[in-house]
């Protein structure tokens, strides 16, 4: 689906007279990623320290359907390299948790990065389907809806640039000192993303 069949449903979430400067289908990067939001912690909860990290890498890598989160980050720094930074609770974090909640999201839907003349707007669209047609993505883009959103002052710099053999890798920088990373398939342009952070760096 392209970015600008989101354009219409974007102009209608804005506030009045709010103008819409860029707009970009993307996802998180893969990698490393801030914490996770603050969340109550269960007594039965077990594989914490040392041993309980070493042992989730473990069954990590033998059994990818099993997953550790202390095991799995790990492997994820590994892999990917670092895809972000920021304590709980922190923009990074809230961003993150907005598109990849904990427990996870049962439906797949696209993350819309949009900038406007006032915030930075993370947006899901409906539910995606693998063998969509016309009038499914027409519909999934209907449904779009802002989950996350901050005044364009909270980012201090947005740039594109390469990572590993990703040369399309938008990097967004919070005031908080957090930091959180987008992409795009490789065989996808990367303007949508360098337009984005044009957007929020055109003060």
């Amino acid at each position: 689906m392209a970015d600008n069949s989101y354009q219409e449903r974007l102009s209608q979430l804005v506030e009045p007279g709010e103008r819409v400067l860029a707009i970009a289908k993307t996802e998180i990067a893969q990698g490393a990623r801030p914490a996770e939001m603050p969340a109550p912690e269960s007594p039965e909860s077990s594989g914490s320290g040392r041993g309980g990290v070493v042992s989730s890498v473990l069954l990590s890598v033998i059994s990818p359907l099993i997953s550790f989160s202390a095991g799995d980050r790990l492997v994820d720094r590994v892999v990917y390299g670092i895809a972000g930074r920021g304590a709980p609770g922190s923009a990074a974090s809230a961003v993150q948790h907005a598109r990849r909640p904990v427990p996870p999201a049962t439906m797949t839907e696209d993350t819309i990065l949009a900038v406007t003349d006032r915030r930075l707007l993370v947006c899901a669209s409906g539910p995606m389907k693998l063998w969509s047609s016309q009038a499914d993505d027409e519909k999934a883009a209907a449904e779009t809806r802002v989950v996350w959103s901050a005044p364009r002052a909270a980012v201090a710099s947005a740039r594109v640039g390469w990572h590993r053999l990703n040369p399309k890798r938008l990097r967004i920088e919070f005031t908080d000192g957090s930091w959180l990373a987008f992409i795009v398939p490789i065989a996808e342009p990367g303007k949508p993303l360098r337009d984005i952070a044009e957007a929020l760096t055109d003060r």
